[in-house]
């Protein structure tokens, strides 16, 4: 998939608000300081499309971006952030709840995890909650230009240990560098694989 337009749509924090378009929507969520931004700048050719940031916990509301006019690229706030309040963290998790729960227009969600690091317990019960309900997930490890190739396989091979002592089979995944721009093809792919499969 070539991506020729990538458009800001739209900021909010309730459901109802977000695109009445019945386009195939995905949606990006991790670990704050993951590379979300840069991950999604990367994908879209963009250099400032997400507002990249040195401050964990700057993308705060559920932000839509229409990409060549026939889906939506969702980048959901970052959990996990300890500087951000309780209440704060107490209203992203109502409205990412309700946005996954409710949003009969997402096909996909991206879970980014930072390759350099163990499982982490808060990606681990997130991905289970998705499970739980029923909500299509794959995995993006990001910042794989920061390791070695035998240390990159090294930490997926943890990572599918720890997965399959409670999920029968690992997620799809895809391994990316913003910086080298590794894993894009490959997940702009199957994004385009999923979107000529969807009716909806």
């Amino acid at each position: 998939m070539d991506i020729k337009s990538a458009e800001f749509v739209m900021s909010n924090s309730e459901i109802a608000k977000c695109p009445k378009a019945l386009l195939p929507e995905y949606a990006f969520i991790g670990r704050s300081n993951v590379g979300k931004s840069s991950l999604i700048n990367m994908l879209t050719n963009r250099k400032s499309l997400a507002k990249t940031s040195g401050r964990p916990g700057k993308t705060q509301l559920i932000n839509h971006f229409l990409i060549n006019k026939n889906w939506h690229l969702v980048d959901l706030p970052g959990y996990g952030y300890a500087r951000v309040s309780k209440s704060s963290k107490k209203t992203f998790q109502k409205f990412i709840t309700q946005y996954f729960s409710l949003r009969e227009q997402l096909v996909c969600a991206f879970v980014l995890v930072d390759i350099r690091h163990e499982p982490q317990p808060i990606d681990l019960e997130f991905m289970q909650w998705l499970g739980e309900n029923g909500i299509p997930f794959s995995i993006i490890f990001t910042k794989a230009d920061k390791l070695k190739p035998k240390a990159t396989e090294r930490h997926i091979d943890t990572y599918q240990n720890v997965m399959l002592e409670t999920w029968e089979e690992m997620p799809k995944y895809f391994i990316t560098s913003s910086s080298k721009n590794t894993g894009k093809e490959e997940l702009l792919a199957y994004i385009d694989e999923l979107n000529s499969n969807i009716k909806l």
